[in-house]
């Protein structure tokens, strides 16, 4: 018989183990499940001071992989606003075998670590509501953000026009968005446009680190006491800003309140603006966007890649994506889109505080 040098032998355990170990680790081959009705998919959503991840985009993920694939589970995890928190939630996602990773990045910068260690496991990964910089990203699922941004700002000049407020007055500040969500670039990208057109000035301007309310509300704080009345209106980048804004106005003893943008179409916001203290969001569809995320999951899950909407620029990629039209909510279309869409109930927004001021609105 002839002898096998112990150098093969060796060599081919060492393959045999390491076979083995990536099967039991994985679960998966090439990003799919041995059986795809199965399937572990993985959700990561970036901080829990936005209501809208928690109330919306979570459970109409979660409804619509039910309804499409019964047998698969859903992994879940929240970064709370730490990008290494994040990565290490994929990872541990990723020893547990998911075949999808579903990322809505606390940093879009450092999250491409994660979409490199998921590619390494053949494992693709959807950049959900804002985008990640990787070429290797699978798809990308968000809004034009850009035009949210128009969208705010045009609403707030719009208003001090309609107010009869002289440009010479004084200015806008600008409350935007974190410094590490790309979207955030995005909104203020659009925002600029417009405000820098329409004869006001910026008086000052802040990237809220983490979008954290309180941070926003103490800066705008040191501007009230910088600017005091020149302060003709605010452009907050959402809902939370805007409050932490308001509070901070309302603090100062401000009377009346500037008009003060947001977006999300959080409870809080459209009872802000029901009350008068806000004067617009912006809606975005949350469920479709959730849903196709969704849906584009299970096609992967399958080995399936359909074509996007678009194609959205990565370096020198090209990610296929799906862009969903935002749209702007003041006091009078609060009915005819939020409600009408079924994002909220009657019930829910007009509870007992704001009876009075959801008839005023021809609501309920």
């Amino acid at each position: 018989m002839m002898r096998v040098p112990r150098a093969v032998v060796l060599a081919i355990a060492a393959l045999l183990a390491a076979l083995v170990l990536s099967g039991c680790t994985n679960g998966v081959a090439g990003g799919s499940p041995a059986d795809p009705d199965r399937a572990k998919i993985g959700l990561l959503l970036p901080d829990s001071v936005t209501a809208r991840y928690e109330s919306a985009d979570r459970p109409y993920f979660e409804e619509r992989i039910v309804e499409l694939c019964p047998g698969c589970q859903v992994l879940y995890a929240n970064a709370d606003g730490d990008a290494a928190k994040q990565q290490q939630q994929a990872e541990s996602m990723l020893t547990q075998g998911v075949s999808v990773l579903v990322l809505d990045p606390f940093d879009g910068v450092s999250a491409a670590a994660v979409v490199g260690l998921a590619s390494a496991r053949g494992v693709p990964v959807i950049a959900y509501d804002r985008l990640i910089q990787s070429p290797d990203v699978a798809y990308y699922i968000s809004f034009d953000n850009e035009l949210v941004g128009r969208l705010q700002a045009q609403a707030l000049v719009d208003r001090l026009d309609e107010l009869g407020v002289d440009p010479d007055d004084g200015g806008i500040l600008m409350v935007n968005g974190s410094p590490t969500d790309n979207n955030a670039s995005q909104f203020k990208k659009g925002a600029h446009e417009v405000i820098d057109a329409s004869g006001y000035e910026v008086l000052a301007e802040f990237d809220t680190p983490g979008w954290d309310p309180a941070k926003a509300q103490d800066w705008v704080s040191g501007q009230i006491t910088r600017f005091g009345s020149r302060i003709l209106g605010v452009y907050a980048a959402n809902d939370p800003t805007a409050g932490g804004a308001i509070a901070s106005l309302k603090a100062a003893g401000v009377s009346p309140l500037p008009p003060v943008t947001g977006q999300d179409a959080e409870l809080a916001g459209l009872q802000r603006i029901l009350m008068g203290d806000q004067y617009m969001t912006v809606y975005k569809a949350l469920r479709p966007q959730a849903y196709k995320a969704a849906e584009l999951a299970i096609e992967l899950v399958h080995g399936r890649h359909p074509a996007g909407q678009v194609e959205v620029a990565v370096g020198e990629a090209r990610i296929p994506s799906f862009l969903l039209e935002p749209l702007p909510v003041t006091r009078d279309r609060i009915a005819e889109i939020v409600i009408a869409d079924g994002f909220f109930s009657l019930a829910q927004l007009c509870s007992s505080a704001y009876e009075a001021a959801c008839r005023d609105a021809g609501l309920g």
